[in-house]
C-alpha cells in the first residue's frame, strides 16, 4: 500500500502584504483619492492591532509601487495616477531671438484678466488663495487691531523709508532658511512682489534692452517688459533642470542680455525647482559676465522638502542678484507688502522706490512684523504646505480623472500650481473660449511665452477647496478638451 503523501499547506500572506493589498485597492478604486494622507503609523498599527514595524513594511512597499510618497514630519499621501514621462519639457529648445511681445499675446493676457474679474466665472487657474484655509487673517486682524489702540501715530504719521525696521529684520531672520545673510539695512520694502520686480528691470536696463525671460514664464512679466520699451529673449526652461544655464552662458558670452528675470525655487507655471548645483552656477555666471540677474522668489517658502532648498541669491558673492519677494502668497495679499535686497543695485533702487510710491503703510508693515516675530509664521507654514502638498496632488488626480488620454502634468516641488500639456489635437486658446462660454476660467499657455508658443498647455490652480462646484468645472473642462481630439 503505497504511503499517504499530504499537499503543504498554504501559509496566509505576511500581515504587512495583507495590509499592502487592501489599501492597494482602496486607492485604485478611489476609496483613497489622490491627495489624501494615510492614517499615521501608530494610529493604523493600533487600530488594526498590529505592530508598527508591519504598518511600516505595508506603507514603504506601496511607496516602491508609487502609489504614495512619504513627507518628512507630515506621513504617507496617495500619490495620483497621472504620469510625468521625462519627455514632458518646454516646447523651445534653444533660445530665441529678441522681440518685442507679440500684440496677440498681449491681447490675449488682457481678454484673460478680464475674465478673473467676471463674478459669475470660476476661475481654476487663478493664482490667488482665498479663505482662512490659507491665510491668518483673524490673527493678523487682531494684530491690527491692537497695534491701532496702542500705536495710533502708525495711522497719523506719514511711512517714510527705508519703513518698518521690525520688519525688515524679520525678513533678514527668516531669510536665513533659505540659505541668504541679509542685512537689514539692504532691503527695501515694496508694494508686492510685482513692484519689486519692476523697480529691480528700471533699475539694470534702459528702454530698448533685451531682457533673458524663462520660457514657460510669468504671463505677468510679458506686458510689464512691454511698458519698460524692453524686449526679451526666450531660454528654455525645464521641470527638471530649471532655466537652461547653457543657453544663458552662450547668450551671456555673445553680449545679447542686459538682464534675465528667473524664478528658480518653485517656478510658475511649472511648479519645480532648480537644483542647488545649477543655482550656484547661475549665480557664478552673474558674477562672470557682471549681468544682473532678477530672482523671483514669490513661491520659495513654499517647497514641500525640508530643509528648504537655498535660493540663487544665497550663491552671490557680490550683489549681481536682486531677490524679490513678497508675503502675498503666503500671509496677507490685501496687505500688498513685498520686498527686494537689491545687491549692487540697492542705491538706485531706492531711489527709484521713493520716486514710484515712497513708502510701504507702516501699520501694515509693523502688524506682519509682529507676526513673524511672534513665531506664528513658522507653524502657519509647515501647515500651509502641507496643505499645498495635498492639494496639487489631488489637483493631479483630478486632471487624471477628467482630461484625454494623453495628457501630462508637472509634479510640483511647493506651491499650488501645475502646468499642464494636452495631447496633439488639443488647442487650449480655443479651450478658453469655449470654457468661457461654460463659466469656466482658465489661463492657456500662449500667454506663458512672449511670442505665443504652448499652444497645448495651461496652468491649473490648487490654492481653492474642491468643493463640488470646482470639481465639476475641472470635469468640464476635460471634457471640452477631450472633444477637440473627436
Amino acid at each position: 500500500m503505497p504511503a499517504e503523501t499530504h499537499s503543504p499547506a498554504l501559509l496566509p500572506p505576511p500581515l504587512y502584504q495583507a495590509l499592502t493589498e487592501e489599501l492597494r485597492e482602496a486607492i485604485r478604486d478611489g476609496r483613497l483619492a489622490a491627495g489624501a494622507r494615510l492614517p499615521s503609523v501608530r494610529e493604523a498599527a493600533t487600530s488594526r492591532g498590529i505592530s508598527i514595524n508591519t504598518v511600516l513594511a505595508a506603507y514603504r512597499q506601496l511607496e516602491a509601487q508609487g502609489l504614495v510618497d512619504a513627507r518628512p514630519q507630515a506621513g504617507y499621501f496617495v500619490r495620483a495616477r497621472l504620469a510625468v514621462p521625462p519627455a514632458l519639457q518646454a516646447a523651445v529648445a534653444e533660445p530665441s531671438s529678441a522681440m518685442a511681445a507679440e500684440s496677440t499675446v498681449l491681447s490675449r493676457i488682457a481678454t484673460v484678466l478680464a475674465a478673473q474679474t467676471r463674478p459669475d466665472t470660476i476661475d481654476l487657474s487663478l493664482a490667488c488663495p482665498k479663505g482662512s484655509d490659507f491665510y491668518p487673517g483673524e490673527k493678523l486682524g487682531r494684530i491690527v487691531a491692537e497695534l491701532t489702540r496702542r500705536h495710533p501715530e502708525l495711522l497719523t504719521d506719514y511711512s517714510l523709508p527705508p519703513g518698518s525696521l521690525l520688519l525688515r529684520r524679520e525678513i533678514c531672520r527668516h531669510a536665513t532658511e533659505l540659505g541668504m545673510q541679509l542685512q537689514p539695512e539692504a532691503i527695501l520694502l515694496t508694494n508686492g512682489c510685482m513692484e519689486a520686480l519692476q523697480l529691480a528691470l528700471r533699475a539694470t536696463t534702459r528702454p530698448g534692452d533685451t531682457v533673458g525671460l524663462e520660457s514657460p514664464t510669468y504671463f505677468n512679466l510679458i506686458p510689464l517688459l512691454d511698458r519698460l520699451g524692453l524686449k526679451a529673449i526666450e531660454i528654455p526652461t525645464h521641470p527638471e533642470g530649471g532655466l537652461s544655464l547653457d543657453a544663458l552662458e552662450l547668450l551671456l558670452s555673445e553680449e545679447r542680455l542686459q538682464a534675465v528675470v528667473t524664478m528658480p525655487t518653485v517656478h510658475n507655471p511649472l511648479g519645480t525647482s532648480m537644483s542647488p548645483a545649477n543655482k550656484r552656477r547661475l549665480a557664478e555666471l552673474a558674477h562672470d559676465y557682471q549681468v544682473p540677474v532678477i530672482e523671483d522668489a514669490l513661491y520659495a517658502e513654499l517647497q514641500f522638502s525640508t530643509p528648504l532648498q537655498p535660493a540663487a541669491k544665497a550663491f552671490d558673492r557680490d550683489g549681481w542678484i536682486i531677490v524679490c519677494a513678497s508675503y502675498t502668497k503666503t500671509l496677507a495679499p490685501g496687505m500688498r507688502i513685498g520686498w527686494l535686497e537689491g545687491g549692487r543695485f540697492g542705491r538706485e533702487l531706492a531711489e527709484l522706490k521713493f520716486c514710484a510710491s515712497v513708502a510701504q503703510p507702516a501699520l501694515l508693515c509693523e502688524a506682519i512684523g509682529r507676526f513673524l516675530e511672534s513665531g506664528g509664521y513658522a507653524q502657519h507654514m509647515r501647515r500651509l504646505r502641507r496643505t499645498y502638498a495635498a492639494q496639487t496632488e489631488r489637483l493631479r488626480g483630478l486632471i487624471h480623472d477628467a482630461f484625454p488620454a494623453g495628457t501630462r502634468a508637472t509634479r510640483p516641488g511647493g506651491g499650488f500650481l501645475v502646468w499642464v500639456e494636452l495631447p496633439e489635437g488639443c488647442d487650449t486658446n480655443r479651450l478658453f473660449d469655449l470654457a468661457l462660454r461654460r463659466g469656466i476660467g482658465m489661463t492657456p499657455g500662449k500667454l506663458y511665452s512672449p511670442s505665443g508658443r504652448y499652444d497645448r498647455h495651461l496652468r491649473l490652480s490648487g490654492c481653492y477647496p474642491f468643493s463640488d462646484r470646482h470639481v465639476h468645472a475641472l470635469m468640464t473642462l476635460g471634457e471640452l478638451a477631450g472633444a477637440q481630439l473627436r
